[in-house]
């Protein structure tokens, strides 16, 4: 009988490298507005590579067939304050190597948040 394993984590990052900014909208008469940029840079130890290429599972990766790389984004977003203390955020993600694998992606991730503060 074989024992399985497998792993849960919040996101499955063993490293990560992350560089960016946003600019205040006050330049064009929105001050609580903000536009911004952002390059991150995951990765995965050696043995956790191993467990996926062996057709470990974790609780997001695993097929069995990592032909790994790093996980690049590029992430643009704008944050449009539009009353009192409501905000939504337009984003836009440009992910290569989803799930740290040469064999997936790109993909293009669009979203809209929204927060308020009470």
């Amino acid at each position: 009988m074989r024992a399985s394993t497998s792993l849960f984590a919040y996101t499955e990052v063993d490293q990560t490298v992350e560089l960016g900014g946003d600019y205040s909208g006050r330049a064009w008469s929105r001050p609580y507005d903000k536009l911004g940029v952002a390059f991150v840079s995951n990765a995965i130890k050696a043995d956790h590579q191993a467990y996926l290429k062996l057709g470990g599972l974790g609780f997001l990766l695993g097929d069995g067939k990592l032909n790994y790389a790093r996980e690049d984004i590029l992430e643009g977003y704008y944050n449009l304050h539009t009353w009192r203390g409501v905000y939504y955020a337009l984003d836009l993600q440009y992910i290569d190597h989803p799930g740290y694998n040469k064999d997936r992606g790109p993909v293009l991730v669009e979203s809209v948040r929204m927060h308020v503060d009470f």
